[in-house]
């Protein structure tokens, strides 16, 4: 089942919709330049694709194939493609240049950085897991410490835990992963091929579009929206499209807050099951039910071998800490050893110190949430009271879980926005980074509740100050470095 090699080529059309979305229609070679490069950047386009040829990109764009010639020159000389004789235009990247996804932190700015949807630990839980874990070292000290399904008693846990909250599970249906993403990664890399269609929520979690894209599988958006999820629709959507693959991340959805009902839950489920399409399944953010009870598990709802076509994907990092970087997949016992497979020719195996304090932590999960939930649901009220106050024009549904509001502001202006609040000290990500499709939700603005209040009453005041300023319509350099979680 793994996945084949093979070339990474755009079409015409794809790139021309790609562009178009960033660019606009009828845009000058300049223009087209940019929009390629701001696509790569943005992780849109994956590095080392094959660009189409200049003659089918500019009868796709309905321009002349000179101003393409132009775009591909100035590219070629800007570093962000590479030409080769009888090969094509490849993208690439100019010396020193790097990927936004991939960019650090500005060094020695005073930057809020609101495109992070995590909390920090509650630190005298997380010391004291260190502590407990740092005493059992000794007894793996004298063992290689290589563990490619995940640490034995760790494995264990998990699959305790999805058997308590209603999901029967053997420890052998659990693979242990450097966090969730590389969780999503792996399972999609394995499951899926270059072309492959996959129906995908839109807006969804940034992180998991950017591995698709790169992964050179072709989404088939269904939206969700202020109501959630339309299962009518996504089952139309299976039914027509028939996506090998589905991602869904049906609790407090990332960037929306949204929460599936049961019942729509078990019609995607039939449908998904009438097609033969897997479900990858993100539950990264089910514990945090503010206003509404824990969800049960997607996969529960399913009785029998329908089951194994479900991948749920698990992690610590929202319950507890993203600093420790341990995630999972639950799945039938063969996709696991596959899985495995694949996983141990990246990193091998996971830190077993980090295994030994994920242990401690899911001992001492119902303890810590009972803290965490409260302070969450606490910074989620003072932010939204904070920005009715700034900005009454806004307009949200207040999620009953998750991390963050999905602001409608009410106009197109969250590209210059965003822009404008990096200027005033605030990294704050626009909707278009979690849309299927460039271009969209350009009136939407994702804004986490997990900074300190007095943190979150300065970002209000920044973008505030920013507003009253002026938004431009110009674009910066492309690629100012951030980063989405």
């Amino acid at each position: 089942m793994a996945a084949r090699s093979g070339v990474q080529r755009l079409g015409g059309r794809r790139l021309a919709a790609l562009v178009t979305g960033v660019a606009g229609e009828r845009a000058g070679y300049r223009a087209l330049a940019q929009g390629v490069r701001t696509l790569l950047l943005d992780g849109r386009i994956a590095l080392h694709t094959r660009l189409p040829a200049e003659r089918e990109f500019a009868v796709a764009l309905g321009i002349s194939r000179a101003t393409v010639t132009a775009a591909y020159d100035l590219l070629r000389e800007s570093g962000y493609a590479v030409s080769r004789r009888g090969a094509g235009t490849w993208t690439e990247l100019p010396e020193g240049a790097q990927l936004t996804s991939v960019r650090p932190p500005l060094a020695g700015e005073d930057v809020i950085d609101l495109a992070i949807a995590a909390p920090g630990a509650l630190a005298d839980e997380l010391s004291a897991a260190y502590a407990a874990a740092a005493d059992d070292l000794a007894r793996h000290a004298t063992t290689p410490g290589y563990h490619p399904y995940g640490l034995p008693q760790l494995r264990a846990a998990i699959a305790a835990r999805y058997t308590g909250r209603g999901l029967p599970t053997l420890p052998g249906q659990i693979l242990v992963t450097s966090g969730a993403q590389q969780a999503v990664a792996l399972t999609l890399s394995l499951l899926g091929r270059p072309g492959d269609r996959i129906a995908v929520e839109n807006p969804s979690y940034a992180n998991a579009l950017s591995v698709i894209r790169q992964l050179g599988l072709r989404t088939v958006p269904v939206p969700v929206t202020e109501d959630g999820w339309d299962a009518e629709l996504f089952g139309v959507t299976l039914r027509q499209s028939a996506p090998r693959l589905a991602y869904l991340i049906p609790d407090f959805q990332n960037p929306t807050g949204r929460l599936m009902p049961r019942e729509q839950r078990q019609r995607i489920i039939a449908d998904a099951r009438a097609t033969g399409t897997w479900l990858v399944v993100d539950e990264t953010i089910a514990d945090i039910a503010l206003d509404a009870a824990t969800p049960p598990p997607f996969a529960s709802l399913v009785a029998g071998r329908g089951a194994e076509q479900i991948v749920t994907v698990g992690s610590l990092s929202k319950g507890h800490w993203s600093g420790l970087r341990v995630g999972w997949v639950r799945a039938g016992t063969r996709l696991i050893t596959e899985l495995t497979a694949q996983r141990v020719t990246a990193d091998m195996s996971g830190s077993v110190l980090d295994q030994l304090v994920a242990l401690r932590l899911i001992d001492r999960e119902p303890q810590i949430l009972r803290r965490r939930l409260p302070l969450l649901r606490a910074l989620r009220d003072h932010l939204a009271a904070q920005l009715r106050r700034e900005f009454p024009d806004w307009r949200w549904q207040t999620p009953q879980g998750g991390m963050c509001l999905w602001i409608d502001l009410g106009r197109p202006i969250a590209g210059p926005l965003t822009r404008a609040a990096l200027r005033h000290g605030v990294r704050i990500e626009g909707g278009s980074r979690f849309g299927a499709d460039p271009g969209t939700f350009e009136h939407r603005l994702r804004w986490p509740y997990t900074q300190p209040a007095e943190v979150a009453d300065e970002a209000v005041r920044r973008i505030a100050e920013a507003l009253d300023a002026g938004l431009d319509g110009t674009d910066e350099e492309p690629g100012r470095p951030y980063w989405v979680a």
